[in-house]
């Protein structure tokens, strides 16, 4: 394809009339590969359904897997939604600086959790992160969590569910409605089958699908822009002929102090938002206590593989943005239709979340569209599935065993859990109608974040070192925290306040964080804590280091956590320092 027929020229053709339909010109072929596709996931799907026999297996695999297929795993439940579309429309909306989701909010985290945080979780043999503030703070901390992470899942499930029928919609044409159906009956079927191994090895086949479809569209990308250097001048040539100032430029080309991403004018006050607002609260908040995530590590068959699967996640994670930020920024540089989103403000219908279809419209041929069509709806797929899967886990343990139905057989939990998944995916079609009131999903998944990551992390960490932390101060914080959460929120929406660009979730985060703090300190200064013998295992000065560290005696020194995270650590410097 000639790249001239990429340029914005007003009138150009492949700009969408105002109502158009965004379509794909797919073939038989790529329908084919797509078909192949879902008969492999729901292969595997019934395949895992002959090694669920207890509640444990559904739940937790029977915590047997090992390091590199929970880490695989772990990387593949969040490449979702947030991922393929969201960071690509961040790519187009914002440029390089979308790199510190993933360099700045994202790693440090995961090695964090390796080395710290999951020692305790698995260590204590508890079965989900809300039993874990259950058993720290007593059932009313875990009941706050529990529900705020039902409400959560369900949200950011109607997120992948309404994308992936997106995605269905501009391969086939069907309405939307049909294509929410369809493909909710999918995930669905899977992971009601199979439970949680049926959805954390078809992550794992999702994650090589969806490599397979972006790594080629990237490749291709940058061929027809003449490489890196070519992309830099296509953005400087669209902003000059738009008349955009070259600060402009420079935001799109920079990752720091990227100020288009923290929505603060100063470069001081920036580089502040990103670094505690992104990369300390709301990664911590998100990567730490998240149980979609930290689910998948606790699937793990020994302590050393559960501190190692995040770990080993992280070295995929560091460069997933090649193939999902830079697809992104092409495309604003490039396509038509998101030149003129950019230039103008107005889409005609295309929104920033449509650029990775942009791109695979413009720029893959038939063959390879049916690939990463393919890896669309496996990363949809992997974001919808991990998100009812952890739903079902929290709604099975930690809301009917403990307070509705208790002591029942096995098998009984077994088909509470199953469903908890049909009505999971039942409500997350209705969630979905959210989602498709926002022009960037990454400001949705980041406010949803603030409200119920930041505070939960807060908790979590404060009542982890510091053992004077009481029951009543768990679950006051966690309101407290939520609720200014909430108030910037609801301040930034009748504009009491004006915090422009994605400024409003990096301060919503840091306010559910700094609140929760002052209050549980404040709530366990004047009530009583746990007795001691109650909180070996649960906090840092009363457990034995031998334990949370695991035996690694037999493990080749560079697959233990510590040197395996140094290694992460020193790649992710590197990193920033390139693409400063």
């Amino acid at each position: 394809m000639d790249i001239d027929r990429l340029k914005c020229n007003k009138g150009v053709a492949m700009n969408l009339a105002s109502g158009e339909v965004l379509r794909l010109n797919t073939g038989v072929l790529d329908y084919v590969l797509v078909a192949i596709y879902f008969v492999f996931v729901l292969g595997i799907g019934y395949i895992a359904r002959s090694q669920v026999a207890t509640s444990l297996d559904f739940f937790l695999s029977g915590r047997r897997l090992p390091a590199w297929v929970t880490g695989i795993a772990f990387v593949s439940a969040n490449l979702g939604a947030v991922e393929i579309m969201g960071m690509s429309a961040n790519g187009a909306q914002i440029g390089l600086a979308t790199m510190h989701y993933y360099w700045i909010g994202a790693v440090p985290a995961m090695v964090f959790l390796g080395l710290v945080m999951m020692p305790f979780y698995y260590g204590s043999k508890v079965r989900s992160v809300p039993e874990f503030m259950r058993r720290r703070f007593g059932t009313g901390a875990h009941l706050v969590n529990a529900l705020s992470f039902a409400v959560a899942q369900v949200l950011i499930a109607g997120v992948n569910l309404f994308l992936l029928a997106t995605v269905i919609n501009a391969v086939l044409g069907w309405p939307h409605w049909v294509s929410l159906i369809v493909a909710a009956a999918v995930v669905l079927t899977y992971t009601a089958l199979g439970g949680l191994s049926a959805a954390i090895y078809n992550e794992v086949l999702q994650f090589f699908v969806i490599l397979a479809a972006l790594v080629p569209l990237t490749v291709i990308g940058l061929i027809k822009v003449g490489g890196w250097s070519g992309l830099r001048d296509k953005v400087i040539d669209t902003h000059s002929d738009s008349g955009a100032v070259t600060a402009t430029v420079h935001e799109q080309l920079t990752s720091w102090p990227g100020q288009a991403l923290s929505g603060f004018n100063s470069p001081v006050w920036s580089v502040v938002g990103i670094v505690f607002g992104l990369g300390f609260v709301l990664s911590f908040g998100y990567w730490t206590t998240n149980f979609v995530e930290v689910q998948r590590a606790m699937a793990s068959d020994s302590m050393s593989a559960a501190r190692r699967a995040p770990i080993i996640g992280a070295i995929p994670k560091m460069f997933i943005p090649f193939v999902v930020v830079i697809p992104g920024m092409i495309c604003a540089a490039v396509v038509g239709d998101m030149i003129h989103l950019k230039n103008t403000g107005t889409g005609n219908g295309i929104t920033y979340n449509d650029a990775m279809l942009l791109m695979m419209r413009d720029i893959l041929p038939n063959g390879l569209l049916g690939v990463a069509v393919a890896g669309l709806i496996a990363s949809f797929m992997a974001g919808m599935a991990a998100n009812v899967s952890a739903f079902n886990t929290v709604f099975s343990y930690d809301i009917w065993q403990q307070y509705v139905v208790k002591d029942r057989e096995d098998s009984y939990y077994i088909t509470v859990g199953r469903v908890a998944t049909v009505a999971a995916v039942l409500l997350a079609i209705g969630t979905a109608t959210i989602a498709a009131g926002y022009s960037n999903l990454m400001d949705y998944l980041q406010t949803l974040f603030g409200f119920f990551n930041a505070p939960l992390f807060a908790t979590f960490i404060l009542g982890m070192f510091w053992k004077r932390m009481t029951p009543t101060a768990g679950w006051v914080g966690l309101v407290l925290g939520t609720a200014s959460a909430v108030v910037v929120f609801v301040l930034q929406e009748t504009g009491v306040i004006d915090l422009p660009g994605q400024g409003m979730p990096f301060v919503a985060a840091s306010m559910a964080f700094i609140v929760d703090i002052v209050a549980s300190v404040a709530v366990s200064l004047v009530t009583r804590p746990k007795p001691a013998s109650e909180l070996t295992g649960f906090v840092y000065s009363l457990t034995d280091k031998a334990t949370l560290a695991g035996d690694d005696s037999r493990t080749a020194w560079i697959a233990r956590p510590v040197p395996l995270a140094s290694i992460v650590v020193i790649l992710v410097i590197i990193l920033n320092i390139v693409f400063h």
